[in-house]
């Protein structure tokens, strides 16, 4: 009986701390609310960085690429090959329309086509193109800010 009654009353303390626990756990930081955007509604600006097949152009979806953590559409001309750059942010990347790639200097191009990713650490010098006849578009989340550095 004594054994019952110990093994009740810590089975009650431990049950009972993990809830206190649980209950102090952080509340999770939600974006924003809920959207739907058709692609037609998608606003495109000039990024400011040009090649001689283009500009590529910035679709915020969430955040604000200019100050601070966001999910954005990047379209990017065919043929575009980004000169040898750096953004201080780690960033994702998904294909979403053309085949794309991203790789180191002078390293190996992997053609990326609709539905590949990409990860690229911060502060490391790559090169990102569109490979494909048709426009390129991607999609990235970055946890700051987005820019872009000539690489040195």
């Amino acid at each position: 009986m004594i054994k019952k009654t110990l093994f009740l009353a810590i089975a009650f303390a431990v049950g009972s701390a993990s809830l206190a626990a649980a209950q102090d756990a952080p509340r999770p930081v939600h974006e924003g609310p809920s959207v739907s955007t058709p692609v037609d509604q998608i606003s495109f600006f000039g990024s400011g960085v040009k090649t001689d097949k283009g500009e590529l152009q910035a679709g915020p979806a969430y955040g604000d690429l200019q100050h601070g953590r966001h999910g954005t559409f990047i379209h990017m001309p065919a043929g575009f090959v980004s000169p040898v750059h750096t953004h201080t942010e780690d960033y994702f990347a998904v294909v979403i329309k053309g085949v794309g790639a991203n790789q180191l200097p002078g390293g190996k191009i992997i053609p990326l086509a609709a539905g590949s990713y990409w990860f690229q650490k911060g502060e490391e010098a790559h090169v990102t193109q569109c490979l494909s006849k048709e426009d390129c578009v991607f999609f990235i989340v970055q946890p700051g800010k987005f820019d872009y550095a000539p690489a040195k």
